[in-house]
């Protein structure tokens, strides 16, 4: 069974910063893809990066040029680097694992934008 633990989330001020990882229980690169969905507050799951085994990287566009997903394939830990943080990025983050049968996904973690 594949385990997928977040951490990195918290309150940050617009502007702010954050980094969020996503670790493994087993080998990354035996996905097709792994990625980041958001649930903001009375809303629908959404994309918000995904990296495939290639290491294409795709982003929503609400989040281009601002957000970075990259992995360690070492440490079999997929991250996601936020930059210029805004309220509207206020959300629980999970971590996404895609094999060619089934969909995996982390527990959450609150990411919340506020001054």
């Amino acid at each position: 069974q594949v385990q997928l633990v977040e951490s990195g989330g918290g309150l940050v001020q617009p502007g702010g910063s954050l980094r969020l990882s996503c670790a493994a229980s087993g080998n990354i690169f035996s996905f097709n893809a792994m990625g980041w969905y958001r649930q903001p507050p009375g809303k629908e799951r959404e994309l918000v990066a995904t990296i495939s085994r290639s290491g294409t990287t795709n982003y929503a566009e609400s989040v281009k040029g601002r957000f970075t997903i990259s992995r360690s394939i070492a440490k079999n830990t997929v991250y996601l680097q936020m930059n210029s943080l805004q309220p509207d990025d206020t959300a629980v983050y999970y971590c996404n694992a895609r094999s060619v049968h089934e969909d995996y996904w982390g527990q959450g973690t609150q990411v919340t934008v506020s001054s």
